[in-house]
């Protein structure tokens, strides 16, 4: 049985992460010991590594949520499975989409300005102005 810190070490997880984990429904409430302190086994270990990794692909809670309900059904088609990964993949896509708009601009922004004086600089021009850009990269931010 391993100790919250150990299970967060193990899995490269906040202690505070882990913890918040469990309050949503994401891990399971642990075994205590009978001083009280959590108590992980292999299964959490396996659990917190998906729910990690998952993170790291960018998926969001609702949707891990929705893989781990999913991967309670292993003799179920992984269509839906599939499909959750595809939303990902599409929302990953246009954010590389974005973020490759983004560069053009600050790339124009930059090749553009004179360096000469502030008074005439064409980068805070164009950061005052949207209408200076060359495309609408409103949702950059989000």
């Amino acid at each position: 049985m391993l100790s919250i810190g150990t299970l967060a070490k193990r899995t490269g997880t906040k202690v505070q992460t882990i913890r918040y984990y469990e309050q949503i429904g994401l891990m399971p409430e642990p075994g205590r010991t009978d001083g009280g302190q959590r108590r992980y086994g292999d299964v959490e270990l396996d659990r917190l590594s998906f729910i990690r990794h998952s993170r790291q692909l960018g998926f969001t809670l609702s949707a891990i949520r929705e893989l781990l309900h999913l991967s309670d059904s292993p003799e179920r088609s992984c269509a839906q499975v599939d499909a959750v990964a595809q939303k990902q993949l599409r929302e990953v896509e246009a954010r590389i989409a974005r973020l490759e708009a983004l560069r053009v601009e600050l790339r124009r922004m930059i090749g553009e300005c004179s360096a000469d004086r502030v008074a005439d600089c064409r980068i805070l021009e164009v950061l005052r102005d949207h209408e200076e850009c060359l495309s609408d990269h409103e949702q950059a931010d989000s």
